[in-house]
């Protein structure tokens, strides 16, 4: 069990000592009230992930749920409105506990799954639920993952999966009623920032269902009986082919002719509302998009004097000639995919022996690195990490984009595989799911920590000897402006009617990064709307807290225990972050 901060256990163990209370006085009474008041509460968390199970039925599957067998996700209408009228069950009934009985622990659990509820409450009442595919992620995309992560180690597995198959059909004509209503209501993604979204349903259209995706867990599988196969055969044949293709027919005859014109939401109807929760949402702050907006040029003044002093530092008198050399000079650029994941590898290996010097815990479960499947990668970000299984039977993974290789340079690598694997996502994922918290938060979270750790830890490299080139050096500087960019094309595409190449165009003037992975960037944006603010956001809050506990404990400050710390309770909100750090620092303070 790894030790977490409780913020006022002391104060309560020192009350707890001050006096023994009659066992029939008015501290018997506070001791059941409490004792009830646990209760209750602990009754709606097991209900709540209850609810999560039901709605994530491989998750449940991977606890040992029976209840996730052979099922898959509802991306119906009539399941979205059912998962929400039973949020706003458990909000009354988290309503009524009286959190003055709760202990510590439990009140800042009564806080996060609060709001954890009011959040997915508040996004029921914004057209959101229309936008169901990304320039990456998709629900027939996540079929497709169904397949490729399968693992059939016994014969329940194989039922499981054989019966998941059946149900593709079922959910692929749920997601087109759900998008025709999308359609009905005004709320479409533009077709402009989707380019070679087809590809991500074709591939899935084969005539020989054994070359299907979904046919590959049954190969070699000696647990899968001939009468297994065959039955696989004929529901990819008749069930899952037919679907994917009628998929297709709907995307371009029915979904791109209603495609919306415009890069930003902001346009349609609701939707400055829309995102400034979003923005709210994101970054768990009360920030404004134009607030946003406003730290966004100001990180962007003053990383490029940061980039001008290294490109001088590099023998160029002008940052942009600087620019052009790495993005033009064939050395700087992978020859093979092969050689891309082998440097990742190369850089994730050297910072694993250098974890010790950042953090005193670290997480059991390991990682790889895999090339992005490429029925996504041509249309999708640079790179991107998935966590590990909920039983331990899969490592987390850091895909990483192999295509198009002469616009991924190698000097940005030390930054993005920080980022993706340690000490950033799977560190930080990976010790969150071996945590002592209820399941709600090991397996959940919020995304200005869990991006603003990314990016915060792409700085960390520093500390430890990254980044000695000023290539490499630009190259984190680069993804530094990347996400201050963010914060100003983001805000600009949806809340101050940028279009899309604007929004290339800032990015092409203000980082180093190359036109074709900007403009997968910006699209991902476009399609996204919101989320990009989250990473610098949340990565400012850590760099304040750090400077503070550095200001108020000179030299007791441990990087190691500030670390430990930040990452001891999950991800929570900015703000409960906040107080988790200052809480921390006086403790120390006192020791």
């Amino acid at each position: 069990m790894l030790k977490r901060l409780t913020i006022t256990a002391a104060t309560l163990a020192l009350a707890a000592c001050a006096q023994e209370p009659s066992p029939d006085g008015p501290a018997a009474e506070t001791e059941a009230t409490e004792s009830t008041a646990s209760r209750d509460f602990r009754s709606v968390m097991d209900d709540h992930w209850a609810l999560s199970l039901e709605e994530s039925p491989i998750l449940a599957e991977q606890l040992g749920e029976e209840s996730g067998r052979g099922r898959l996700s509802d991306y119906s209408l009539e399941g979205y409105w059912e998962g929400i009228e039973a949020r706003r069950a458990l909000e009354a009934r988290l309503d009524a506990i009286d959190t003055s009985a709760l202990t510590d622990e439990e009140r800042l659990n009564h806080r996060l799954l609060s709001s954890e509820i009011a959040g997915d409450i508040e996004a029921s009442e914004h057209p959101g639920r229309y936008l169901m595919f990304t320039t990456y992620s998709a629900p027939h995309l996540s079929l497709a993952r169904v397949a490729e992560r399968a693992r059939l180690r016994r014969d329940e597995d194989v039922d499981s999966y054989l019966d998941r198959l059946d149900a593709m059909p079922g959910v692929m004509d749920s997601v087109i009623a759900r998008l025709e209503e999308g359609i009905s209501e005004g709320w479409t993604q533009p077709c402009e920032a989707l380019q070679g979204f087809e590809r991500t349903y074709r591939t899935h259209i084969v005539e020989d269902p054994e070359t299907s995706v979904f046919y590959q867990p049954l190969v070699g599988n000696t647990r899968v009986s001939d009468d297994d196969r065959a039955r696989a055969v004929t529901t990819i044949r008749e069930g899952i082919v037919p679907a994917y293709e009628r998929f297709g027919t709907f995307y371009e005859e029915t979904y791109t002719p209603a495609c919306r014109q415009t890069a930003g939401v902001g346009s349609l109807p609701g939707g400055d509302a829309f995102y400034a929760y979003r923005a709210r949402s994101y970054t768990t702050t009360d920030m404004t998009p134009d607030e946003i907006h406003e730290i966004g040029l100001s990180e962007v003044a003053r990383i490029r004097a940061e980039m001008t002093e290294v490109a001088g530092q590099a023998g160029f008198d002008e940052l942009s000639a600087f620019q052009e050399h790495l993005r033009t000079s064939e050395e700087y650029y992978p020859k093979t995919a092969e050689e891309r994941v082998s440097k990742a590898s190369t850089i994730a290996k050297r910072m694993d022996g250098q974890m010790v010097n950042l953090f005193t815990v670290l997480p059991r479960m390991p990682y790889d690195i895999l090339p992005i499947p490429l029925d996504v990668a041509e249309g999708t970000t640079t790179a991107y990490y998935s966590g590990p299984a909920a039983d331990g039977t899969r490592a987390g993974t850091y895909w990483i984009n192999t295509t198009k290789l002469e616009s991924r340079p190698l000097y940005e690598l030390e930054a993005l595989t920080l980022h993706e694997a340690v000490p950033g996502h799977h560190h930080q994922i990976a010790l969150s799911q071996e945590l002592d918290l209820p399941p709600f938060r090991r397996f959940g979270g919020f995304t200005a920590f869990t991006e603003g750790w990314g990016l915060y830890s792409e700085r960390l490299g520093m500390e430890v000897g990254f980044y000695d080139t000023p290539e490499t050096n630009f190259g984190r500087l680069s993804y530094e402006m990347w996400r201050a960019c963010r914060l100003v094309v983001d805000t600009g595409m949806h809340s101050k009617g940028w279009t899309r190449q604007e929004a290339i165009d800032f990015m092409l003037e203000n980082t180093g990064l190359s036109e074709v992975n900007i403009i997968r960037e910006v699209d991902r944006y476009i399609t996204w709307p919101g989320q990009a603010l989250a990473y610098k956001i949340g990565e400012l809050k850590i760099r304040q807290l750090r400077a503070k506990a550095e200001e108020q404990l000179g030299d007791d400050f441990d990087v190691r225990l500030f670390h430990d710390a930040v990452l001891g309770h999950g991800a929570v909100p900015l703000s409960v972050l906040e107080e988790v750090i200052d809480a921390w620092i006086e403790e120390h303070k006192a020791a």
